[in-house]
């Protein structure tokens, strides 16, 4: 694995047939923000628009939420997500990190329902920012210290 940077800024996108959530964020605070939703067609985007995105806001990486059971257990839009992060890596040439998602959705929802003035038409673009500060705050830290310690 290549030395990762001290810090980086990130895509996230939470995965769905009809919508795709997405936020920007960026290691440093651990933060993430939410952005305007994506539509898709049987889960699949408009790739010039997420082009647009990655063009305006220069990730180094992509973070996926990956839906799982609450047993942990996969099912149908577990991989249609692991293959939706893949077709990310292939467009674009940036490395994508799967996120279990458990939850998100749920909270996203409950923060929507407390701000519905601030959220209107963004729960799954929460959801990607719940997303993104979660992988920031458990997967970020993992990886940057198996980046340091194979690169010593």
């Amino acid at each position: 694995m290549p030395a990762l940077p001290d810090q980086l800024s990130a895509l996230a996108f939470d995965f769905g047939t009809h919508k795709i959530g997405v936020a920007v964020g960026q290691s440093v605070t651990g933060s993430a923000s939410p952005l305007p939703e994506l539509k898709a067609s049987n889960g699949q985007p408009n790739w010039d628009q997420v082009a647009t995105l990655i063009a305006e806001w220069q990730p180094d990486i992509f973070v996926v939420g990956v839906p799982v059971m609450m047993d942990g257990s996969e099912f149908d839009l577990t991989q249609r997500a692991r293959k939706f992060g893949q077709r990310l890596q292939g467009r674009f040439g940036k490395p994508w990190y799967p996120m279990d998602e458990r939850l998100t959705s749920f909270e996203a929802r409950e923060l929507a329902r407390a701000q519905p003035q601030r959220s209107k038409g963004l729960v799954d673009s929460l959801a990607a920012s719940l997303i993104l500060q979660s992988w920031f705050e458990n997967e970020w830290p993992r990886l940057r210290k198996e980046s340091q310690d194979e690169n010593a």
